[in-house]
């Protein structure tokens, strides 16, 4: 795992256009340019665009550069983004002001070119280096997919999000068929080389970004689907389902099947605060508790299962 090359995204506020178009001529050079007149356009842009860095204007018509910063850092999505004040505001009220309201850093204006380019840098050097370091927290050692912690963060975050878009989110629960005695037949080497196949193989068969696939623990992994009903999240399970089944990985002490197969627990609702996430993985437990104990490697709806 590398940190990104790529060049980096850097969102320019500002409500004057030659503000914009010295800092443009600035940093032509060193990432992709993008820009908002006005606060709103600008916490657009940083929720669908989520740029490596943020040079922002305080004073500004409508809502000033302060109450931007503010949201900004609420905003789970957009809090780890590191702002720059770049402002004619200089007095050591204002930058403070700025700093406490999560700001990285303070520049007044006018700009000097080398230190705007030298700052601008090293946040995104250091902003991408802490992204690398929660990317390594929450990835899987063995079987280099999403893990048990950024399972979590993720149905918290997907499921606030359906509360607010009134949407479905839909869970698929997966167990490896008779595990145990696939690690007691091959040992355990083989055995980590099959989770890394599985979860391989489960990753590919994601049809969308927004889906996530994660090892919950064990032999057991989940499938995150935003915005998907039970006729989507159905429809997944069985391509997963038959992606395990497609390696053909040799299990001679299945009960089940003479390769290693997957059992599959389904499970959709429409994200409300009346719920809890927890609810969700509930109901894809019993599916998956079901699906096991009608003979395996099949897929089980909860609508189907009795509370």
């Amino acid at each position: 795992m590398k940190l990104p090359e790529t060049q980096p995204k850097i969102l320019i506020v500002d409500d004057e256009h030659l503000n914009i178009e010295v800092l443009c001529d600035v940093l032509e050079d060193d990432g992709e340019m993008l820009f908002a007149l006005n606060g709103e356009t600008a916490l657009q842009l940083a929720q669908e665009e989520i740029p490596d860095i943020i040079l922002l204007d305080v004073m500004m018509p409508d809502m000033d550069g302060y109450e931007v910063c503010r949201r900004l850092k609420e905003n789970p999505a957009t809090a780890h983004i590191p702002i720059i004040f770049v402002t004619a505001l200089s007095q050591v009220a204002d930058e403070t002001k700025g700093l406490e309201l999560g700001a990285t850093d303070f520049i007044t204006k006018p700009v000097s070119p080398p230190v705007v380019r030298a700052r601008v840098k090293n946040h995104v050097e250091l902003k991408r280096y802490r992204d690398f370091l929660t990317e390594i927290a929450f990835v899987d050692g063995l079987t280099q997919i999403p893990n048990r912690r950024r399972y979590d963060q993720f149905l918290d975050t997907e499921w606030r999000r359906a509360i607010r878009r009134e949407t479905s989110l839909s869970m698929v629960l997966m167990d490896i068929d008779h595990f145990k005695q696939y690690n007691d037949t091959y040992g355990h080497l083989e055995g980590d080389r099959c989770l890394q196949e599985v979860a391989a193989a489960l990753e590919k068969s994601l049809m969308r970004p927004a889906d996530l696939a994660a090892r919950y623990g064990g032999e057991e992994f989940a499938c995150l689907l935003p915005e998907t009903d039970m006729a989507g999240a159905m429809h997944l399970a069985e391509k997963l389902r038959d992606a395990v089944e497609q390696l053909k990985l040799p299990h001679k002490s299945s009960l089940t099947a003479e390769h290693v197969t997957i059992s599959v627990g389904v499970a959709s609702v429409v994200a409300s605060t009346e719920r809890e996430p927890e609810d969700l993985f509930k109901r894809a437990d019993k599916a998956l508790y079901s699906a096991k104990e009608t003979g395996r490697n099949k897929v089980v709806s909860a609508d189907n299962c009795r509370d």
